[in-house]
């Protein structure tokens, strides 16, 4: 049996994050606290981290980070393919 993929929403993802910059706690404490795998918190920080470096709002949407409008336009062309 497979076990169905979690899904987090963004407001979570930007909780866990903004709990690691804050708390002085690292990703693995948070992440457990949480009740989330480590390398999920880790990534959720490298993602807002490149997105707001891009000037882009992490994760809109279902929590999924933001893509460029044309790498976004691509992603449409191919679904329709």
């Amino acid at each position: 049996m497979s076990v169905p993929k979690q899904k987090f929403t963004a407001d979570f993802k930007q909780e866990a994050v903004r709990l690691v910059r804050t708390t002085g706690k690292n990703c693995a404490q948070i992440a457990r606290d949480l009740g989330v795998p480590p390398h999920y918190v880790v990534r959720w920080k490298q993602q807002q981290d490149t997105q707001t470096a891009a000037g882009r709002p992490a994760f809109t949407g279902r929590g999924i980070p933001a893509l460029p409008p044309q790498e976004a336009r691509l992603k449409e062309l191919e679904r329709e393919l």
